[in-house]
């Protein structure tokens, strides 16, 4: 495949604080067209693996490629600029960010300039920003809550109107979500996935990428997955291969069973014989 079908390349990515490796020796492309899972328990690495992606964290060593990021740039401040600029990261960190006074509309027209609150508003640029917005605050079912202050927000609006915030990104290549579902009911939950999914199905974005240590919310689109744990690879590519019993009970240290149907993924534990009749019991 052409490194100029890719959205990025890491190889031999590792981080290391404190004599423990974080992350250690992480091989993961992912070219266009593709979207991904990211899955593993807490403290498996994905939070600093997306830090690396987003150059808010130097690796301690490997390399990353980000095909056409390097353009009429003076400084590697710049270049990490450039690439933030066409990621859409949507992640609790930016939501915990935001004053609640903020105006719905105004969450989604931050996304344009990367801001978190729109205060410091560009004049020549607002009215066109505004438009945008109007379209997106639309594309997210959001419209009737355009004047909103984000304080009076369900978590799911929320959810939504963080989407739209990464959807005003001025050069989308890939869409990162991290732990999207966090805090969200079941049904909120499902309604919020069944967004996702036609967003995708809609080529919004060149690539997804879904980072989340619940199979359950692994959508049918997804094509490709990354398990993680300690910092580690278990297993990385389509996601047929990737996700299975084996790698599921490597990431999360237990005998499982993994089950899909109609695109959906359910994990469950696999009880002792000893314990009694054999019965697997769902994962929550």
């Amino acid at each position: 495949m052409s490194k100029n079908s890719n959205v990025f390349s890491m190889s031999g990515i590792s981080v290391t604080r404190n004599d423990r490796n974080i992350v250690d020796n992480i091989d993961w492309t992912v070219a266009k067209g593709e979207n991904w899972a990211v899955l593993g328990g807490n403290g498996s690495g994905k939070t600093s693996l997306l830090r690396v992606l987003m150059g808010y964290l130097t690796p301690s060593a490997g390399d990353i490629e980000m095909p056409g990021r390097f353009s009429a740039i003076d400084s590697p401040e710049q270049e990490w600029d450039i690439w933030r600029k066409a990621i859409g990261f949507v992640s609790s960190s930016i939501a915990e960010m935001i004053d609640p006074t903020e105006r719905a509309i105004d969450v989604i027209m931050a996304g344009r300039h990367s801001m978190v609150n729109y205060w410091q508003k560009d004049t020549a640029t607002e009215e066109a920003d505004e438009k945008s917005a109007e379209k997106v605050l639309r594309q997210v079912h959001c419209e009737g809550i355009r004047n909103q202050p984000w304080a009076f927000l369900s978590q799911g609006e929320r959810q939504r109107l963080l989407i739209g915030r990464a959807l005003m990104a001025p050069k989308l290549n890939v869409l990162i979500l991290d732990e999207p579902c966090a805090g969200l009911d079941p049904v909120a939950r499902e309604n919020f996935l069944n967004f996702i999914s036609a967003l995708t199905q809609k080529g919004t974005f060149k690539s997804l990428i879904m980072v989340t240590h619940h199979v359950e919310e692994i959508i049918p689109e997804i094509s490709h997955a990354l398990v993680l744990r300690d910092g580690q690879t278990v297993a990385c590519g389509e996601k047929r291969e990737a996700l299975c019993s084996a790698s599921v009970s490597k990431a999360f240290g237990g005998d499982l069973t993994l089950r899909s149907r109609l695109g959906r993924y359910r994990l469950y534990f696999d009880r002792d014989e000893s314990e009694g009749p054999s019965v697997s019991k769902k994962v929550v």
